[in-house]
């Protein structure tokens, strides 16, 4: 019987290894840092130190990381998270459309998802990636990736991508919703913690190339001065947030996870912050991850393990965490809103 759909959609995540082992992590590895957009700098360089020195040393450590939190039915917590978004998108969007979950980097990847949609001769495609703030080694990485394969089809439909929401309301709800299940009085601090990039490449987006980082007036959320600017939509999606919960500015502060190498990286940093807490006293922490739709090794080890265990070193108590929208069915209808609006 021929598929009813004429109209496609593509949610696509960052990615996760095939199985915890060391083999799988490792090529988990190589294929995200050797993306031109993640590390970008010139091939030999990013080959000699992505395959000599950063994923032998690395993929130990990561493979136990993800062997720590990995479900041995349903595999690491990103992937089941994202397979219920799948199911539950496709079953609100009805018989019109197609749902594919792909990841960028290992399975169920971009070309497997696309090659099933291939042959329908959809009427259009909708494309998002599951990640709210735009970056280019993100949501970037992912529209490259999707045009590199669609340009090889004899029809191309309309496709239409979904580029950022970082204030999207009803993400805001979910996330707002998320918090107020904790005693928000209770804490002495709110962090706001991003997924990090290296400064050099906010200023390639830039309009005003002789604007440079961090004079961009990211702290006072001026999207509308550079729409891709990642630092401003941390800075927009936080500001959202803590404006519906009434937090106060003294109380919260934005920094940034998981930096890699030696060259700046967006500051300030979450693990000096948590630092710089804990010497001021500060005993309970609330960590908001806005960047992330789906629960995963940042938010699950890197913020409530890592993090948690320097921040009790140093003096502090207890670092908890807000659920990332997962399965919350707001989160599931603000998909099926996006969907609907860039197919009208």
């Amino acid at each position: 019987m021929r598929n009813k759909a004429k109209k496609g959609v593509l949610l696509v995540q960052l990615g996760t290894p095939n199985s915890p082992a060391k083999s799988d992590v490792k090529r988990y590895l190589t294929q995200f840092l050797m993306d031109p957009r993640v590390m970008d700098i010139p091939y030999i360089s990013r080959s000699l130190l992505v395959k000599g020195i950063i994923v032998p040393k690395r993929s130990g450590n990561s493979a136990a990381t993800y062997a720590s939190i990995w479900d041995n039915e349903a595999g690491s917590p990103l992937m089941t998270y994202s397979l219920y978004q799948q199911e539950k998108l496709q079953e609100v969007l009805g018989e019109e459309y197609h749902v594919e979950l792909a990841m960028r980097y290992q399975n169920p990847s971009i070309e497997n998802a696309l090659s099933k949609m291939e042959g329908m001769l959809l009427e259009s495609l909708t494309v998002i990636p599951l990640f709210p703030q735009y970056a280019s080694a993100t949501t970037g990485s992912v529209i490259d990736k999707v045009m590199e394969i669609m340009r090889t089809w004899q029809f191309i439909p309309k496709i239409n991508f979904v580029s950022s929401y970082y204030d999207d309301p009803l993400m805001i709800e979910v996330i707002a919703e998320h918090a107020l299940k904790h005693d928000l009085a209770s804490f002495d601090h709110f962090l706001f913690s991003y997924h990090g990039l290296p400064v050099r490449q906010l200023g390639k987006v830039h309009a005003n190339a002789e604007v440079k980082c961090p004079d961009f007036g990211c702290d006072q959320c001026r999207t509308e001065a550079n729409p891709y600017c990642y630092l401003s939509h941390c800075y927009a999606t936080t500001k959202a947030i803590t404006e519906k919960l009434n937090l106060p500015k003294d109380k919260f502060t934005v920094c940034f996870q998981s930096r890699l190498g030696k060259t700046p990286w967006i500051q300030p940093y979450t693990s000096d912050t948590l630092h710089k807490l804990a010497e001021s006293g500060a005993k309970r922490i609330l960590v908001f991850s806005p960047a992330f739709v789906a629960d995963c090794i940042e938010t699950i080890d890197e913020i409530q393990v890592e993090y948690a265990n320097e921040f009790k070193d140093l003096g502090g108590e207890e670092v908890h965490m807000v659920e990332s929208l997962n399965r919350n069915p707001k989160w599931i209808e603000a998909l099926r809103r996006m969907v609907i609006a860039n197919n009208n």
